[in-house]
């Protein structure tokens, strides 16, 4: 059995979201720059040059890409044959996130839903736990603003929807959207398993990298084909216009009830958070 310092996991944790909300991924750079080549609204490219231009002052000067640093979400995958040494797992993940945001000078979201009060510290975060093989532990850090939160949807659609129904719900999702999640956006769509498996489907679906498709070759076609369709809306990035209102579409299936076809939508804005270590 191999063991790890709950230590190490918290400096782990620490630096993961001061990293992922200062620095932008470079597949999320690289799609800015394909949309600058190609977008046909001049406008819809000069906003874009201007989002990546705050992606390099973030970058340079090792501050925030957006004032909402996000809820801190934390996808774990834990090796069946290591064990947590000088402390609890969860305890360590939290401290991480307690220090993250604390010592990277991050604004703190996290409050009672009924009071508002803050907690001061963005924690409790919220984990995913997963148990796989092996000996090490597999860390995502996903900072998740409120603003792209507030615009995912969870549905139950009549199977006889299948999968032109679903199609239809994530598009007119974002149609319905519009400007408020700041585009252009990443889709996360989960189908399938209950209720809250798609919605948790849907988030896991946003720790891809832009242009990662699905390996299951007719679930990447529709991937693309709803894409294109989004692009297609002519909301554009910010919401000014434009063929660029998403980045990219990914879907995650899992098998469901018979009589249930589940579907979720988990929208992220252009500040495409997330980092990942293992341990």
């Amino acid at each position: 059995m191999r063991e790890i310092q709950a230590e190490q996991i918290v400096r782990a944790v620490r630096d993961l979201f001061i990293d992922a909300n200062c620095n932008l991924g470079e597949d999320v750079l690289a799609a800015f720059d394909r949309a600058i080549e190609t977008d046909e609204s001049p406008v819809a490219r000069e906003v874009i040059r201007e989002l990546k231009e705050n992606a390099r002052i973030a970058r340079d000067e090792q501050s925030p890409i957006c004032q909402d640093t996000g809820l801190a979400v934390l996808f774990v995958e834990v090796g069946q044959d290591v064990h947590v040494t000088g402390g609890g797992l969860k305890e360590a993940l939290n401290e991480g996130v307690r220090k993250g945001y604390g010592e990277g000078y991050l604004r703190k979201s996290a409050c009672h839903p009924f009071t508002r009060a803050n907690t001061k510290d963005n924690t409790p975060a919220v984990i995913h736990f997963d148990i796989v093989p092996g000996d090490r532990i597999r860390i995502v850090a996903v900072p998740k603003g409120g603003g792209a939160e507030n615009m995912s949807r969870v549905d139950m659609l009549s199977p006889s929807a299948g999968l032109e129904g679903i199609k239809e719900f994530v598009v007119r999702r974002i149609e319905a959207s519009g400007s408020n999640p700041c585009p252009p956006t990443v889709v996360g769509v989960g189908v399938g398993g209950t209720f809250e498996r798609s919605a948790l489907l849907a988030k896991k679906a946003l720790t891809r990298r832009i242009g990662e498709r699905n390996a299951d070759p007719e679930l990447a076609k529709v991937e693309i084909e709803v894409l294109e369709r989004i692009n297609r809306l002519g909301i554009g990035p910010m919401g000014y216009g434009g063929n660029t209102t998403a980045l990219d579409v990914f879907f995650e299936v899992e098998p469901c009830h018979i009589a249930s076809l589940p579907v979720a939508v988990n929208v992220q804005c252009h500040a495409m958070r997330h980092k990942e270590t293992v341990l």
